[in-house]
């Protein structure tokens, strides 16, 4: 399948085999065009031979080095050219006045481009510093920023600037609808390599390790200018493409509650071919996240082969999840049944089942009433709830679930873990800056099944009580996501 990237034949291919195995199970169509929901992209590629970004200092310019000190990101429409800009330093660009934190209270980024570090101040939850880093783009133009720099916490970082740096080619999407992007127009955007960031602070009067240290300890970071300037010139090329999510049905059985749906989401796509590593090209994505689709196709048989849930679920494969959760987005906000009778979201993305694990980490269990769902279900199989033991990488708005909370749906995504400090958690590290978004990450790694046939077995379980519970599933009073059901 070439690796899956949406857009492509190879992911064709795949949404084609999906969809004949929903067919062969029983199920019913539930996309537009039978199975499938065509969505319509635009794909940008940036050409890095062509383009330029220099930093300026009293009219002294210093070129930087594409690829080594940092790579133009694909994902925003990029301007042709940014003409001198300041640079401001913004901390970790949040803006979550309810927790009195906002990077950019008194802050001038009026025809600026901000820089911020990633992560967030300790004292605030993890689901709102997600969400604010999530919403960082409406903060910025709304400041009047023309561009964005991001810089990796070295702490935090999954992929190895060695590895990520040679993504820096491939192209990336965006929702052809300009309305469903959270970028209104084109904005400057780079991401720097951590090793080389301190060029950003050389003449600042401050250094990024002093901030690192802060950081490293959950606190503020001030804000304030770089006192230099940049100015870029990106050669970028646009053209149009459409990917289908896939989706399929099983009718509840309840004459009342057979009318709302529960929606299992996985996605199909992956990051195609790239560059190569060790003379493979080819980004298989087999734990990210065909393991996922896996497990959502097996879902789609043990329900089906068992009672009738009482409630109508929705097995959805989506496209795109790589390029910024597109695919379930647009399924969230423009759905193939009733928006409003959605009633739940679980969401499978990469749960790892690559060794024996006895532990779960259940993502959004403490936001609503599916929480205790989610513990006695895991409990059944003989697995515990774990908290996320790395928060700061925000795992909870870096998957498909978030494009239902987004919509006001109470949301779950689970995967395998480990204790923290355990040799497993050692490996499962060690397997992120090896085989994450690369070759690698192929049938060759291990994948124990029997821990997988459990998970299979947990996730039946939460999936069928959250189907045939009574009370529709509620956000927590204390639930920062309340908001989006509520509108507040």
């Amino acid at each position: 399948m070439e690796g899956r990237l949406a857009g492509t034949p190879g992911f064709d291919r795949a949404a084609a085999y999906v969809a004949e195995r929903f067919a062969a199970h029983g199920l019913k169509p539930a996309g537009t065009q039978g199975y499938l929901q065509p969505v319509s992209f635009a794909v940008q590629r940036i050409q890095a031979e062509r383009s330029s970004v220099t930093l300026v200092k009293d009219g002294v310019p210093t070129p930087l080095v594409l690829g080594e000190d940092l790579v133009l990101t694909a994902r925003i429409a990029q301007p042709a050219s940014l003409p001198e800009a300041p640079l401001v330093f913004v901390g970790y660009g949040l803006h979550m006045p309810e927790a009195g934190h906002d990077d950019f209270a008194g802050v001038d980024l009026r025809g600026k481009v901000a820089v911020v570090l990633s992560g967030g101040p300790s004292g605030v939850s993890a689901s709102l510093r997600a969400h604010a880093a999530r919403d960082r783009w409406e903060s910025l133009q709304k400041a009047g920023a023309i561009g964005l720099i991001t810089i990796q916490n070295p702490k935090q970082v999954e992929i190895p600037w060695a590895r990520s740096k040679l993504r820096a080619g491939d192209p990336q999407m965006r929702l052809a609808d300009p309305a469903m992007n959270p970028v209104k127009g084109e904005f400057f955007t780079a991401a720097m390599n951590p090793a080389q960031a301190g060029k950003l602070f050389s003449v600042s009067g401050r250094t990024l390790e002093d901030l690192l240290v802060l950081a490293d300890a959950g606190k503020a970071l001030p804000g304030f200018a770089l006192n230099q300037s940049v100015k870029a010139t990106v050669s970028r090329e646009t053209t149009p493409a459409t990917s289908p999510n896939v989706a399929a049905m099983l009718p509840g059985s309840d004459p009342v509650l057979s009318k709302e749906y529960v929606v299992l989401t996985a996605h199909l796509d992956g990051l195609g071919v790239g560059a190569p590593i060790d003379g493979d090209a080819i980004n298989n994505g087999a734990m990210d996240n065909a393991s996922g689709v896996a497990s959502l196709i097996e879902q789609a048989a043990a329900l089906k082969a068992g009672a009738p849930p009482k409630r109508s679920i929705i097995f959805l494969a989506v496209t795109a999840e790589e390029q910024g959760l597109l695919g379930s987005q647009y399924f969230a906000e423009r759905p193939t049944v009733d928006k409003k009778a959605i009633v739940a979201n679980v969401n499978m993305d990469m749960f790892m089942p690559s060794r024996p694990a006895s532990n779960i980490i259940v993502m959004g269990e403490e936001e609503s009433t599916l929480g205790p769902i989610a513990r006695r279900a895991a409990a059944s199989q003989g697995f515990a709830v774990m908290p996320d033991p790395a928060p700061n990488q925000l795992s909870f708005v870096r998957s498909d679930q978030y494009s239902f909370i987004r919509t006001g749906v109470p949301a779950l995504a689970g995967r395998l873990a480990h204790p923290v400090g355990s040799p497993e958690a050692a490996a499962d590290r060690q397997w992120r800056a090896e085989r994450y978004h690369g070759p690698k990450d192929d049938l060759s790694q291990p994948f124990d099944l029997p821990t997988a046939v459990r998970f299979n077995a947990y996730m039946a379980t939460l999936i069928r009580e959250i189907a045939d519970t009574p009370e529709r599933p509620q956000w927590l009073p204390t639930s920062f996501f309340k908001r989006f059901a509520t509108g507040k």
